[in-house]
């Protein structure tokens, strides 16, 4: 078995499992967390809209605050955006999904994706030098936000290479692009990279709570 059936075959099929599986132990292990009953008298009774109003108002900061805040919540915004439009808007990826879901939408030219990937990119080199230089942020980083940042950039850029045929074979770029995406999917329900599904839940279940207890938000 060559690099590529390897990366096609076992290794992404045991990633997807160990994704799948560690996904569900997260999150049932939160879901299921025994709650202390609340006896206090309910104000409203809206919670669905209040855990959706705090999920779209925390999604940027505070006038007060921006000042200080809006480089890194700039940067954010647009790996953020980046990444999803390379992996949920290049044809080849919809194929992907396709075979996996039988569900596929139309795609964005290549040109696009490819410049939206080398923006991705940019930004994540400027998030990490941020993060090393900013007294701190360095003190506050560990393990957990190298390795998060280093899973999340390497699919990218091995799919840049991979796309312009640059520094290998095509096969083994592809291959190299395949292991990248596998070793993500390893460590996203494990690593600091699982805000991005506990985010919702979190700022979901604090507005609801507000808006039970009638506090602004």
């Amino acid at each position: 078995m060559d690099l590529l059936q390897f990366a096609r075959g076992p290794a992404l099929t045991w990633a997807s499992a160990i994704f799948v599986c560690g996904m569900l132990w997260r999150l049932s292990g939160i879901l299921l967390l025994k709650r202390k009953p609340d006896y206090s008298e309910a104000r409203h009774t809206g919670t669905w809209l209040g855990a959706l109003k705090l999920i779209v108002s925390r999604s940027w900061p505070r006038r007060e605050f921006i000042r200080h805040t809006f480089l890194g919540e700039a940067l954010g915004y647009v790996f953020h955006i980046g990444l999803g439009i390379v992996v949920f808007a290049f044809a080849p990826h919809i194929l992907f999904f396709k075979a996996l879901t039988g569900l596929e939408w139309p795609h964005l030219p290549n040109g696009v994706v490819y410049f939206s990937g080398a923006v991705t990119i940019a930004a994540l080199l400027v998030v990490l030098i941020r993060r090393l230089t900013h007294p701190v942020l360095r003190l506050l980083s560990n393990f957990d936000d190298y390795f998060s940042w280093f899973v999340t950039i390497t699919p990218v850029l091995t799919g840049l290479l991979a796309a312009a045929h640059l520094g290998a074979r095509y096969e083994t770029l592809l291959a190299v692009h395949i292991l990248s995406v596998a070793l993500l999917l390893v460590w996203f329900p494990f690593g600091k990279l699982m805000h991005a599904t506990l985010i919702f839940i979190s700022r979901g279940t604090t507005g609801a709570l507000f808006e039970r207890k009638g506090a602004a938000t």
